[in-house]
């Protein structure tokens, strides 16, 4: 995946854009083509073109330029902010309130951890410190994110930004967001 626009149908300027229709409030017009993101695990998109309104995993994935298909994974933006993965050969109705940004994984398994107390599916085993404020819909510089420790006498830990966190390691890893305190002297 790169950043530029790819188009499945040469006229760009046809395509519903799901996102503007999301955020102006409008519906979704029922025929094609339609306007996407697809995202990375750094949560950075780019506009992909498709004519079906109710495309599958694999046909997003091919529109994305993601071959061969079956070594990546799919992950719908869900309008709360959760991640639900997308099976190859199942679909996702664009006409749909809020289903607008997917997210691929060049990836065979999946890993799961709890930020804010949302459970999220994530198709790499590293995530940053941006990608958790992102998903968080936080301020990436005036919030911090912690990796929550359960056990006795394990401090929480502040993760930067660019600092990567091991999501394979055995159990759940907990996450929590807060403003960043700041002392003057």
């Amino acid at each position: 995946m790169n950043n530029q626009t790819i188009a499945v149908n040469d006229d760009m300027a046809e395509a519903e854009d799901i996102q503007s229709c999301v955020r102006d409030g409008r519906p979704v017009r029922h025929n094609g083509p339609y306007k996407i993101a697809v995202g990375n695990e750094r949560l950075e998109y780019v506009s992909v073109v498709i004519d079906d309104p109710v495309p599958s995993g694999r046909q997003i994935l091919l529109v994305s330029g993601c071959k061969p298909v079956d070594e990546y994974l799919i992950f719908k933006m869900l309008k709360n902010g959760e991640l639900e993965e997308l099976r190859l050969e199942e679909t996702a109705d664009l006409r749909a309130a809020g289903i607008e940004r997917f997210l691929v994984f060049h990836s065979d398994r999946s890993f799961r951890f709890e930020l804010d107390g949302t459970r999220f599916e994530w198709g790499v085993s590293l995530i940053s410190g941006a990608a958790l404020k992102k998903l968080a819909g936080v301020d990436l510089n005036t919030y911090g994110v912690w990796q929550e420790f359960r056990k006795s006498g394990v401090e929480d830990k502040l993760i930067a930004n660019g600092e990567l966190v091991n999501l394979a390691e055995p159990g759940v890893e907990w996450f929590f967001t807060g403003l960043k305190q700041t002392t003057e002297g």
